[in-house]
Protein backbone atom coordinates (compact mmCIF):
# COMPACT_ATOMS: atom_id res chain seq x y z
CA UNK A 1 0.00 0.00 0.00
CA UNK A 2 1.46 3.40 -0.70
CA UNK A 3 1.24 5.87 1.86
CA UNK A 4 0.80 9.78 0.69
CA UNK A 5 1.50 12.80 2.48
CA UNK A 6 -0.04 16.13 1.13
CA UNK A 7 1.11 19.16 2.70
CA UNK A 8 -0.16 22.52 2.41
CA UNK A 9 1.36 25.84 3.22
CA UNK A 10 1.05 29.47 3.02
CA UNK A 11 3.02 31.07 0.41
CA UNK A 12 3.68 35.09 -1.27
CA UNK A 13 3.25 37.76 1.49
CA UNK A 14 1.94 35.42 4.12
CA UNK A 15 4.55 32.46 4.12
CA UNK A 16 7.32 30.92 2.00
CA UNK A 17 5.80 27.98 0.67
CA UNK A 18 5.28 27.65 -3.15
CA UNK A 19 2.03 25.28 -2.73
CA UNK A 20 1.05 21.41 -2.36
CA UNK A 21 3.82 19.53 -1.72
CA UNK A 22 3.66 15.79 -1.80
CA UNK A 23 6.00 13.05 0.16
CA UNK A 24 6.10 9.45 0.84
CA UNK A 25 5.95 7.76 3.65
CA UNK A 26 7.86 4.79 4.34
CA UNK A 27 7.21 1.91 7.02
CA UNK A 28 9.58 2.95 9.00
CA UNK A 29 7.43 6.67 9.16
CA UNK A 30 10.53 8.86 7.16
CA UNK A 31 9.11 11.25 4.95
CA UNK A 32 10.66 12.39 0.94
CA UNK A 33 9.15 14.68 -1.24
CA UNK A 34 8.27 13.16 -4.34
CA UNK A 35 6.25 16.05 -6.21
CA UNK A 36 4.86 19.58 -4.98
CA UNK A 37 2.06 21.88 -7.27
CA UNK A 38 2.24 25.57 -7.22
CA UNK A 39 -1.08 27.21 -5.68
CA UNK A 40 -1.80 30.32 -3.97
CA UNK A 41 -2.25 29.94 -0.07
CA UNK A 42 -3.19 26.35 -0.02
CA UNK A 43 -3.45 26.21 4.01
CA UNK A 44 -6.16 23.73 4.45
CA UNK A 45 -6.51 20.50 2.60
CA UNK A 46 -9.40 17.47 2.49
CA UNK A 47 -9.93 14.36 0.41
CA UNK A 48 -13.13 13.55 -0.45
CA UNK A 49 -14.10 9.93 1.25
CA UNK A 50 -13.84 7.92 -1.81
CA UNK A 51 -12.45 8.78 -4.69
CA UNK A 52 -8.85 10.35 -5.62
CA UNK A 53 -9.71 14.27 -5.64
CA UNK A 54 -8.46 17.38 -2.94
CA UNK A 55 -9.58 20.32 -2.42
CA UNK A 56 -7.90 23.10 -1.17
CA UNK A 57 -8.96 26.38 0.07
CA UNK A 58 -7.23 29.53 -1.21
CA UNK A 59 -6.82 31.50 1.83
CA UNK A 60 -6.37 35.03 -0.02
CA UNK A 61 -8.64 38.25 0.48
CA UNK A 62 -10.46 36.97 -2.58
CA UNK A 63 -11.47 33.67 -1.45
CA UNK A 64 -11.14 30.53 -3.53
CA UNK A 65 -11.69 26.95 -3.30
CA UNK A 66 -9.43 24.58 -5.77
CA UNK A 67 -10.43 20.74 -6.69
CA UNK A 68 -7.96 18.76 -7.36
CA UNK A 69 -7.20 14.87 -8.72
CA UNK A 70 -3.96 12.88 -7.77
CA UNK A 71 -2.22 9.71 -8.76
CA UNK A 72 -0.60 7.38 -7.13
CA UNK A 73 2.94 8.85 -8.05
CA UNK A 74 1.40 11.66 -5.51
CA UNK A 75 1.20 14.22 -9.02
CA UNK A 76 -1.18 16.51 -9.01
CA UNK A 77 -3.90 17.98 -11.33
CA UNK A 78 -6.13 21.24 -10.74
CA UNK A 79 -9.75 20.27 -11.47
CA UNK A 80 -11.25 23.56 -11.22
CA UNK A 81 -11.50 26.25 -9.02
CA UNK A 82 -14.39 28.51 -7.30
CA UNK A 83 -14.84 32.00 -5.47
CA UNK A 84 -16.04 30.89 -1.64
CA UNK A 85 -18.12 33.91 -1.31
CA UNK A 86 -15.83 35.76 1.81
CA UNK A 87 -12.42 36.39 2.58
CA UNK A 88 -9.44 34.26 3.86
CA UNK A 89 -11.43 30.30 4.16
CA UNK A 90 -9.88 28.43 6.05
CA UNK A 91 -11.06 25.22 6.73
CA UNK A 92 -12.80 22.25 4.68
CA UNK A 93 -15.24 19.49 5.09
CA UNK A 94 -16.76 17.08 2.75
CA UNK A 95 -20.04 15.37 3.44
CA UNK A 96 -19.66 11.92 4.35
CA UNK A 97 -21.95 10.92 0.89
CA UNK A 98 -19.52 12.68 -0.99
CA UNK A 99 -21.97 15.60 -2.54
CA UNK A 100 -20.80 18.56 -0.73
CA UNK A 101 -18.08 20.78 0.13
CA UNK A 102 -18.17 23.22 3.27
CA UNK A 103 -16.09 25.96 3.21
CA UNK A 104 -15.39 28.12 6.72
CA UNK A 105 -14.84 31.96 5.52
CA UNK A 106 -12.70 33.00 8.41
CA UNK A 107 -12.46 37.29 7.76
CA UNK A 108 -15.64 37.33 5.82
CA UNK A 109 -17.34 35.80 8.34
CA UNK A 110 -19.32 33.02 6.49
CA UNK A 111 -19.97 29.51 6.14
CA UNK A 112 -19.90 28.30 2.17
CA UNK A 113 -21.70 25.19 0.55
CA UNK A 114 -20.53 23.82 -2.65
CA UNK A 115 -21.90 20.67 -4.71
CA UNK A 116 -19.98 18.25 -6.26
CA UNK A 117 -20.29 16.20 -9.66
CA UNK A 118 -19.83 12.64 -9.33
CA UNK A 119 -15.87 12.45 -10.02
CA UNK A 120 -15.63 15.26 -7.27
CA UNK A 121 -15.78 18.31 -9.24
CA UNK A 122 -17.14 21.70 -8.00
CA UNK A 123 -20.22 22.15 -9.63
CA UNK A 124 -22.11 25.81 -8.18
CA UNK A 125 -22.03 27.49 -4.57
CA UNK A 126 -25.48 26.17 -3.04
CA UNK A 127 -25.46 28.33 -0.09
CA UNK A 128 -23.58 31.38 2.05
CA UNK A 129 -25.06 31.72 5.42
CA UNK A 130 -23.47 35.17 6.65
CA UNK A 131 -22.65 35.35 10.34
CA UNK A 132 -22.80 38.35 12.48
CA UNK A 133 -21.83 39.44 15.97
CA UNK A 134 -18.56 40.24 17.82
CA UNK A 135 -16.73 39.25 21.17
CA UNK A 136 -15.47 40.65 24.22
CA UNK A 137 -11.87 40.14 22.80
CA UNK A 138 -11.72 43.40 20.71
CA UNK A 139 -8.40 42.45 18.61
CA UNK A 140 -9.83 39.05 17.08
CA UNK A 141 -13.31 38.93 18.12
CA UNK A 142 -14.58 42.72 16.11
CA UNK A 143 -16.82 40.66 13.80
CA UNK A 144 -17.96 36.84 13.35
CA UNK A 145 -14.75 34.81 11.93
CA UNK A 146 -15.95 31.32 11.33
CA UNK A 147 -13.25 28.98 11.49
CA UNK A 148 -14.56 25.03 10.74
CA UNK A 149 -17.42 23.46 9.57
CA UNK A 150 -18.12 20.45 10.93
CA UNK A 151 -20.92 17.92 9.08
CA UNK A 152 -23.54 15.57 10.71
CA UNK A 153 -26.26 13.28 10.03
CA UNK A 154 -28.32 16.02 7.89
CA UNK A 155 -26.54 19.13 9.68
CA UNK A 156 -23.60 21.31 9.64
CA UNK A 157 -22.08 23.24 12.87
CA UNK A 158 -20.09 26.05 12.54
CA UNK A 159 -17.81 27.34 14.66
CA UNK A 160 -17.52 31.05 14.62
CA UNK A 161 -14.19 32.29 16.83
CA UNK A 162 -15.27 35.97 16.49
CA UNK A 163 -19.07 35.46 17.95
CA UNK A 164 -17.98 32.85 20.76
CA UNK A 165 -21.07 30.69 18.98
CA UNK A 166 -21.56 27.35 17.58
CA UNK A 167 -24.56 27.90 14.57
CA UNK A 168 -25.60 24.87 13.20
CA UNK A 169 -27.99 24.44 10.19
CA UNK A 170 -29.84 21.81 8.25
CA UNK A 171 -28.55 21.02 4.80
CA UNK A 172 -31.16 20.43 2.42
CA UNK A 173 -30.91 18.14 -0.15
CA UNK A 174 -30.15 20.65 -2.72
CA UNK A 175 -27.34 22.14 -0.38
CA UNK A 176 -29.03 25.02 1.31
CA UNK A 177 -28.70 25.33 4.46
CA UNK A 178 -31.05 26.18 6.82
CA UNK A 179 -30.39 28.01 10.78
CA UNK A 180 -31.39 25.36 13.48
CA UNK A 181 -29.27 25.93 16.67
CA UNK A 182 -27.22 28.49 18.40
CA UNK A 183 -24.99 27.56 21.48
CA UNK A 184 -23.20 29.79 23.29
CA UNK A 185 -19.93 29.25 24.62
CA UNK A 186 -17.93 31.13 27.74
CA UNK A 187 -17.01 34.25 26.34
CA UNK A 188 -13.72 35.28 24.87
CA UNK A 189 -12.80 31.26 24.03
CA UNK A 190 -12.45 31.83 20.74
CA UNK A 191 -12.96 28.46 19.38
CA UNK A 192 -11.39 27.39 16.30
CA UNK A 193 -12.68 23.74 16.13
CA UNK A 194 -15.09 21.07 17.05
CA UNK A 195 -14.33 17.26 17.16
CA UNK A 196 -17.66 14.87 18.31
CA UNK A 197 -16.59 12.07 20.56
CA UNK A 198 -17.55 8.84 18.76
CA UNK A 199 -20.34 6.65 21.24
CA UNK A 200 -21.21 9.84 22.90
CA UNK A 201 -23.07 12.60 23.31
CA UNK A 202 -19.69 14.33 23.98
CA UNK A 203 -17.69 16.98 21.52
CA UNK A 204 -14.64 19.02 22.09
CA UNK A 205 -14.13 22.72 21.43
CA UNK A 206 -10.58 24.06 21.12
CA UNK A 207 -10.74 27.72 22.78
CA UNK A 208 -8.03 29.45 20.44
CA UNK A 209 -8.05 32.75 22.13
CA UNK A 210 -8.78 31.45 26.46
CA UNK A 211 -6.20 28.46 25.42
CA UNK A 212 -8.66 26.18 27.00
CA UNK A 213 -10.63 23.03 25.80
CA UNK A 214 -13.87 23.19 26.22
CA UNK A 215 -15.85 20.01 27.08
CA UNK A 216 -19.60 20.15 25.62
CA UNK A 217 -23.00 18.06 25.27
CA UNK A 218 -25.41 17.54 21.98
CA UNK A 219 -28.34 17.78 23.85
CA UNK A 220 -29.99 17.98 20.55
CA UNK A 221 -28.54 17.29 17.11
CA UNK A 222 -26.37 20.84 16.09
CA UNK A 223 -27.59 22.11 19.90
CA UNK A 224 -24.42 22.13 22.33
CA UNK A 225 -23.80 23.13 26.44
CA UNK A 226 -21.03 23.17 28.30
CA UNK A 227 -19.56 20.76 30.48
CA UNK A 228 -16.31 21.80 31.41
CA UNK A 229 -13.62 23.81 30.70
CA UNK A 230 -9.32 23.05 30.98
CA UNK A 231 -6.28 24.79 30.46
CA UNK A 232 -4.83 23.21 26.80
CA UNK A 233 -1.62 22.44 28.44
CA UNK A 234 -0.27 20.22 31.23
CA UNK A 235 2.18 23.00 32.48
CA UNK A 236 1.00 26.98 32.31
CA UNK A 237 2.50 28.68 29.67
CA UNK A 238 5.06 31.34 30.40
CA UNK A 239 4.02 32.91 26.56
CA UNK A 240 0.72 33.29 24.64
CA UNK A 241 -0.87 30.54 23.78
CA UNK A 242 -2.84 29.91 20.49
CA UNK A 243 -4.33 26.30 20.58
CA UNK A 244 -4.65 24.94 17.43
CA UNK A 245 -5.43 21.69 16.25
CA UNK A 246 -7.37 18.89 17.82
CA UNK A 247 -7.28 15.37 17.03
CA UNK A 248 -8.90 12.22 18.34
CA UNK A 249 -7.43 8.45 19.16
CA UNK A 250 -9.65 6.29 20.75
CA UNK A 251 -9.71 7.22 24.53
CA UNK A 252 -6.85 9.99 23.60
CA UNK A 253 -7.41 13.55 22.47
CA UNK A 254 -3.91 15.62 20.90
CA UNK A 255 -4.26 19.58 20.75
CA UNK A 256 -1.06 21.80 19.32
CA UNK A 257 -0.02 24.96 21.19
CA UNK A 258 0.96 27.47 19.33
CA UNK A 259 3.17 29.82 21.76
CA UNK A 260 4.00 26.96 24.48
CA UNK A 261 5.47 25.18 20.73
CA UNK A 262 3.66 21.52 21.80
CA UNK A 263 1.01 18.88 21.03
CA UNK A 264 -0.50 18.03 24.45
CA UNK A 265 -1.82 14.80 25.19
CA UNK A 266 -5.50 14.16 27.00
CA UNK A 267 -6.12 11.43 28.47
CA UNK A 268 -10.43 11.80 28.11
CA UNK A 269 -11.72 8.88 30.56
CA UNK A 270 -9.91 11.13 33.04
CA UNK A 271 -10.59 14.41 31.79
CA UNK A 272 -7.19 15.53 32.28
CA UNK A 273 -3.69 16.97 30.38
CA UNK A 274 -0.91 14.06 30.54
CA UNK A 275 1.90 15.21 28.74
CA UNK A 276 3.42 17.92 26.90
CA UNK A 277 5.27 16.93 23.31
CA UNK A 278 7.62 19.65 22.05
CA UNK A 279 6.91 19.68 18.28
CA UNK A 280 8.61 22.91 16.89
CA UNK A 281 7.71 26.66 16.29
CA UNK A 282 3.74 27.31 15.85
CA UNK A 283 2.36 23.88 15.27
CA UNK A 284 -0.37 24.98 13.13
CA UNK A 285 -1.74 21.29 12.74
CA UNK A 286 -1.03 18.04 12.71
CA UNK A 287 -2.05 13.98 11.87
CA UNK A 288 -1.62 11.07 13.96
CA UNK A 289 -0.35 8.11 11.45
CA UNK A 290 0.49 4.51 13.05
CA UNK A 291 1.52 5.78 16.20
CA UNK A 292 3.59 8.97 14.97
CA UNK A 293 2.96 12.24 14.62
CA UNK A 294 3.15 14.50 12.00
CA UNK A 295 2.96 18.42 12.59
CA UNK A 296 2.77 20.94 9.93
CA UNK A 297 5.47 23.58 12.19
CA UNK A 298 4.74 26.85 10.28
CA UNK A 299 7.38 28.68 11.93
CA UNK A 300 10.11 26.23 11.39
CA UNK A 301 10.09 25.34 7.71
CA UNK A 302 9.47 21.86 8.31
CA UNK A 303 6.98 19.21 9.03
CA UNK A 304 8.50 17.53 12.39
CA UNK A 305 7.66 14.14 13.27
CA UNK A 306 7.55 12.74 16.93
CA UNK A 307 6.53 9.04 17.89
CA UNK A 308 3.53 8.78 21.04
CA UNK A 309 4.98 7.44 23.66
CA UNK A 310 3.47 6.74 26.94
CA UNK A 311 5.95 8.81 28.58
CA UNK A 312 5.04 11.63 26.48
CA UNK A 313 8.41 12.67 24.93
CA UNK A 314 10.00 11.39 21.92
CA UNK A 315 12.96 12.95 19.63
CA UNK A 316 11.81 15.50 16.67
CA UNK A 317 12.51 14.84 13.75
CA UNK A 318 12.65 17.44 10.64
CA UNK A 319 11.80 17.54 7.05
CA UNK A 320 12.46 20.93 5.46
CA UNK A 321 9.36 22.62 3.53
CA UNK A 322 8.02 25.94 3.95
CA UNK A 323 5.53 27.58 5.65
CA UNK A 324 3.54 24.52 6.29
CA UNK A 325 -0.31 24.66 7.36
CA UNK A 326 -1.95 21.26 6.84
CA UNK A 327 -0.37 17.48 6.76
CA UNK A 328 -3.11 15.09 4.92
CA UNK A 329 -2.02 11.31 5.08
CA UNK A 330 -3.69 9.28 2.16
CA UNK A 331 -2.68 5.60 1.93
CA UNK A 332 -3.68 4.41 -1.67
CA UNK A 333 -3.82 0.25 -2.35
Amino acid sequence: MAELVFVGCYTGEAGNGTGITTFSRSASGSLTEVASLPLECPSWLVRHPSLPVLYAVNETATGSVTALSFDASGSLSVLGALETGGAHPCHLAVTPDGRFLLCANYTGGSLAVFSLSPSGALLSRTALAQHTGSGPRTDRQEAAHVHMALPGPGIVSAVDLGTDEIRSYTLTPSGGLEPLAVSSLPPGTGPRQLVRRPGTDLAYVVGELAGTLVTVRETAPGAFSVVASTASTVKPPSVPNLVAHVELADSRLYLSNRGPDCVTEFALDEAAAVADQPCGANPRHFALVDGTCYVAAQSEDAITAFTLTASGESELRYYPTGSPTFVLPVSLP
